[in-house]
């Protein structure tokens, strides 16, 4: 699918794997609208990814243009660690329901109203309107200690993959998701060197962290081939979380 004088949408994207794809697709040609609660790209939205009405305003907005809706990349999420015994007591019942509204609820909100716009576009030659991308985790599949509620949503993402897929296929809508392991991003920097030598270590090869832009690269592997769709694709090399 081309990216030249279209339109798209990134979540998340003022910081991170975000701000990396926001730049990636610009930089190919594409008009990015950044959703963000932080103001993020020059045509950076305020939009809270669990309100509904937010996200129909922002999408209305990106779709409104001269440029066609065709890409549209979930990034946003949070990341919150708990047990579900833990020296408190039991895990809080509303941080668990907050990791899946934004992680999960927020990912499907954005990706069922900016369908619904995409579906309205017409086709290219090859039948095609647009591609949603969400980003799940490898917690996804390998949670660790105190992951509950962020391995649930992410397990929620990739989940839904295939059957998005299957509902857009007939608006010519491909759904694929992607499964990083453990990237460089902010919330990276807050924990210590010692620990993230740590982490390092335990991926086979490339013995280091992701890059938000290996991130961003592999999204527009995803644009550019049509075939791909209704699957997760792991970003983690070759790693396989340990339960702690």
């Amino acid at each position: 699918m081309e990216l030249a004088g279209t339109a798209a949408i990134v979540t998340g994207a003022a910081s991170g794997l975000g701000a990396a794809t926001a730049a990636a697709l610009t930089a190919r040609g594409a008009r990015v609208y950044g959703f963000d609660l932080q103001p993020s790209t020059a045509d950076g939205l305020i939009v809270d990814v669990t309100d509904p009405s937010s996200v129909a305003a922002a999408v209305t907005r990106a779709a409104g243009g001269p440029e066609p809706l065709r890409t549209v990349v979930n990034c946003a999420g949070i990341a919150p660690s708990e047990r579900i015994l833990g020296r408190k007591g039991p895990h809080d019942l509303a941080r668990y329901a907050k990791v899946i509204q934004v992680n999960l609820v927020g990912s499907f909100n954005v990706l069922t109203l900016a369908a619904e716009a995409i579906a309205q576009t017409t086709a290219d030659d090859h039948g095609q309107r647009g591609v949603v991308v969400n980003t799940a985790s490898v917690a996804a599949f390998e949670g660790q200690v105190g992951q509950a509620a962020y391995a649930s949503s992410k397990g929620g993402i990739a989940g839904l993959t295939l059957p998005a897929a299957r509902d857009l296929a007939q608006y010519g809508i491909r759904v694929m998701t992607i499964a990083p392991g453990i990237m460089e991003t902010p919330m990276m920097e807050t924990v210590s060197e010692e620990y993230r030598k740590g982490l390092a270590a335990g991926v086979p090869f490339p013995n280091r962290f992701g890059t938000a832009d290996e991130y961003a690269n592999l999204v527009l592997s995803i644009v550019d081939n049509d075939y791909l769709n209704g699957t997760v694709i792991r970003l983690d090399g070759a790693l396989r979380m340990a339960p702690r």
